[in-house]
């Protein structure tokens, strides 16, 4: 039986949640890719609290590269402005690559420690 993209993705993003765990201190930034858009959050798993988020939707840019990198710096700021300074990567069982990645590059510039 051969599995869809979604299964396949499902089935890496349940392998990785086995290991990521956020807390309040250091919470999961989680990455969700559409065709259309990149969206985070920062999550405190113990509580099942979103701290912070942010979408690409939102940001205005030519290319969605760009606008990953905007939403990760708009997130970093939101994560500043609430005393987070170190996040996990949580990739949400998408390759490490293209806008995810570009998005976790900007983030990482922007001030986040992961």
């Amino acid at each position: 039986m051969t599995m869809t993209k979604t299964q396949q993705r499902d089935r890496r993003h349940r392998r990785v949640r086995a290991k990521v765990f956020g807390t309040k201190e250091r919470p999961r930034l989680s990455v969700f890719r559409s065709n259309t858009r990149l969206v985070a959050q920062l999550i405190d798993d113990n509580t099942g609290v979103t701290i912070a988020n942010a979408s690409s939707a939102d940001e205005k840019a030519k290319t969605p590269r760009e606008r990953a990198e905007k939403a990760a710096s708009t997130l970093a700021k939101r994560a500043q402005e609430k005393g987070i300074k170190s996040v996990v990567f949580d990739r949400g069982g998408f390759r490490y690559l293209g806008t995810v990645k570009a998005f976790a590059d900007a983030a990482r510039a922007a001030g986040l420690l992961f």
